[in-house]
């Protein structure tokens, strides 16, 4: 059968096609305004409703689980983690969701399995676990944006100098144009100044929120430059431009022990993979002995070898510099 185009279809096709996709291109792109939008605005937002300069700062200072002098008022680890994660610090809802999550492990892990016991283990540790496991991940992320953003922000900090600004200006100008996490940090530290701290002050506690080392070297820039005096200016071109350096080496870092990840993400999800189809293809096959106990204490004990053989190829794939 011989086949015919239709030119007047295929243009019509191709229209709606390029319609669809431009229309998906405009919406994708004021979401993504919005969003930004909101990530520079938040604090400027808090600052709005607030309206006093004391009550800003002791405001963001309690959402990051510091007392009103802004030191930390939690256990040394945690309190470092919140800090490094920038989650506004609530610890009733923490609890709440994080109980609620617990028991709901708990409850399917005892009436999937049978096992009692492994059932609250399994609640204590994910009630207990879970929101380290996840200010961990978001400390992670918190970090990495750190890293990518500090050069842009030391960028606009010496393009404001030689502008002729005075370095709390130009401070407080990354807090007002730069999004989240560096936005934040740098807008605390200018109302810090603001609220009657030193640049040095400032800084060092910008420094121990952040818990990152590009931020460590830029916060030493700054002590050096405060103590001895000179071109701060050219000081803070030659710091970009080492932690631009330090950031393609981490990329280079990346792409290296990229294999090793993936091996890890492999050989992690087989077995619960595995798993997870016997119980829908097979549920007979582990159904009938999942009760017995030799069966579940070898499945801890798989689960136990598991987790001590990830933490070790954790170990060979993280390199640092």
């Amino acid at each position: 059968m011989p086949f015919h185009l239709d030119l007047k279809a295929a243009v019509f096709l191709i229209l709606i096609f390029a319609m669809t996709f431009a229309l998906v291109q405009a919406i994708s792109g004021l979401l993504q305004t919005g969003v930004a939008r909101r990530k520079v605005n938040r604090r400027l937002v808090l600052a709005e409703r607030l309206g006093s300069l004391s009550d800003l700062v002791l405001e963001l200072r309690k959402q990051r689980g510091l007392n009103e002098e802004g030191d930390r008022r939690l256990w040394q680890w945690f309190g470092d983690l919140v800090l490094r994660s920038g989650m506004a610090y609530k610890p009733r809802q923490w609890m709440a969701i994080s109980g609620v999550c617990g028991t709901v492990v708990g409850l399917a892990i005892s009436l999937l399995l049978h096992f009692v016991l492994l059932g609250i283990i399994a609640a204590i540790v994910v009630s207990l676990g879970g929101p380290i496991a996840f200010l961990s991940v978001v400390a992670g992320r918190r970090a990495k944006a750190l890293g990518t953003q500090l050069p842009n922000a030391l960028d606009v900090i010496v393009r404001s100098l030689e502008a002729g600004h005075p370095v709390p200006t130009a401070v407080s100008l990354v807090g007002r144009e730069m999004p989240d996490p560096i936005g934040s940090e740098f807008g605390m530290a200018s109302d810090e100044i603001a609220f009657g701290s030193s640049m040095e002050q400032a800084i060092n506690r910008m420094a121990e929120r952040c818990r990152h080392q590009d931020v460590d070297l830029f916060a030493a820039t700054v002590r050096l430059q405060e103590r001895s005096g000179g071109n701060l200016t050219g000081l803070l071109k030659t710091n970009a431009r080492t932690i631009r350096e330090r950031q393609r080496l981490r990329l280079k870092i990346q792409a290296a022990s990229s294999e090793g990840r993936v091996s890890a993400i492999i050989l992690t999800s087989a077995p619960f993979a595995v798993f997870g189809i016997l119980l829908f293809a097979a549920p007979h096959f582990y159904g009938d002995v999942i009760h017995e106990r030799p069966i579940q204490m070898g499945l801890m004990g798989l689960g136990v070898w598991m987790f001590l053989g990830n933490l070790v190829m954790r170990r060979m794939i993280d390199m640092r510099i």
